[in-house]
C-alpha cells in the first residue's frame, strides 16, 4: 500500500527536479563544499537541526515511508521551510547512493564571529577546545560529540582541520556539530597568543606532558589544544603551554584523538579541583 503524503508535503517524482538540486549527488558535492550550506542526515540529526541548532534550516527531503513517523516534528516547522518527499528509489537516485535512513535536511551555516569577539564574550569560567590539523571527519565528529557532552563553550579550528559541517562529521557527532559554537581561525593566527590575550590558561596534550591528567587542577578559563594523530602539536606550541599527559600501559603512548578529548574534557568538567591559575 503506498504511503499517504499530507497535502503540505511536496512530492518529487523526478530526480532531476530543480527544486531538489541541492540534494543531488550528496557524496561528491560534500567533497567540494556547498557554498555555506550543509546536509544533515537521519532522524536524530534532523531533530537537532530543527530544535537545537545554531544554523538555519532551508528545506527537507524525506522518503515517503518516513513521513508519518516524523509528523510531529514536521508540523512544528515554519511554513517557509519546504518539505519534499520521494519514493525510496527516487531518493536514492537524487542522493547518488542508497539512502537507508531516508531523511535529509539542507541547512545554511551561521555566520562566524571574529575570534576576539567570541572569546571576549565568554563568561569568567569557560572551556575552549582548539583543534590543530585534525583532518579526519570521524575524529572531528567524535570530538564535537564529546564537546557537547562536557560543556565546551566554543571549538576553534585551524586551517588544517576538516569541516565539522561535512555530512559524515555531523552524523558521527549525532548532531553536536550543529549545537556547539565553533569558528575557524585564520591561517597564520597564533592560537596560544589569541587565547592568552583573553585570559585562558592553555593546556596541550602530549605523551611527554609535564603533569599527569589526574594532577591537573581546573583553571577558570581553560583552553585545551589537540593535535593530529601522529605528528601531534608542534614543539613550538608545546614549549609555550602547560603540557598534560594521560598515563597508559607500558610501551604504549597513543590514543585516538577523539578518545583523548573525551577523557580530558570529562576531567575538566567533573574531576579537576578548581584553581585560579596553573602556577
Amino acid at each position: 500500500m503506498p504511503a499517504i503524503i499530507p497535502p503540505s508535503i511536496i512530492p518529487i517524482d523526478d530526480p532531476d527536479d530543480p527544486r531538489i538540486a541541492a540534494y543531488r549527488d550528496v557524496k561528491e558535492r560534500d567533497l567540494v563544499g556547498r557554498e555555506g550550506r550543509f546536509i544533515a542526515e537521519g532522524a536524530v540529526v534532523l531533530r537537532t537541526l530543527l530544535t537545537a541548532s545554531r544554523h538555519e534550516t532551508l528545506s527537507l527531503l524525506i522518503a515517503d515511508k518516513r513521513i508519518a513517523g516524523l509528523a510531529p516534528m514536521l508540523e512544528a516547522l515554519p511554513p517557509a521551510v519546504p518539505v519534499y518527499s520521494a519514493r525510496q528509489e527516487v531518493l536514492d537516485a537524487i542522493a547518488g547512493f542508497p539512502l537507508h535512513r531516508g531523511i535529509l535536511g539542507l541547512g545554511r551555516a551561521a555566520a562566524m564571529p571574529e575570534p576576539d569577539a567570541l572569546l571576549g564574550a565568554l563568561g569568567p569560567r569557560a572551556t575552549v577546545l582548539v583543534l590543530c590539523g585534525i583532518g579526519n571527519h570521524d575524529n572531528v565528529g567524535g570530538i564535537f560529540r564529546n564537546a557537547a557532552a562536557f560543556g565546551v563553550d566554543v571549538v576553534l579550528l585551524d586551517s588544517g582541520c576538516c569541516d565539522p559541517l561535512y555530512r559524515k562529521a555531523i552524523r558521527v557527532s549525532v548532531g553536536a556539530a550543529l549545537r556547539v559554537p565553533f569558528l575557524r581561525i585564520p591561517a597564520g593566527t597564533d592560537p596560544v597568543a589569541l587565547l592568552e590575550r583573553h585570559g585562558f590558561a592553555v593546556l596541550s596534550l602530549s605523551p611527554a606532558g609535564a603533569v599527569t591528567l589526574a594532577g591537573l587542577r581546573r583553571p577558570e578559563r581553560a583552553a585545551l589544544l589537540l593535535g593530529s594523530e601522529g605528528p601531534g602539536l608542534p614543539a613550538s606550541v608545546l614549549a609555550r603551554t602547560r603540557t598534560v599527559r594521560i598515563p597508559m600501559a607500558p610501551d604504549f603512548d597513543s590514543l585516538n584523538v577523539a578518545t583523548t578529548s573525551g577523557i580530558v574534557l570529562h576531567h575538566l568538567a567533573f574531576m579537576a579541583e578548581p584553581d585560579s591559575g596553573l602556577g
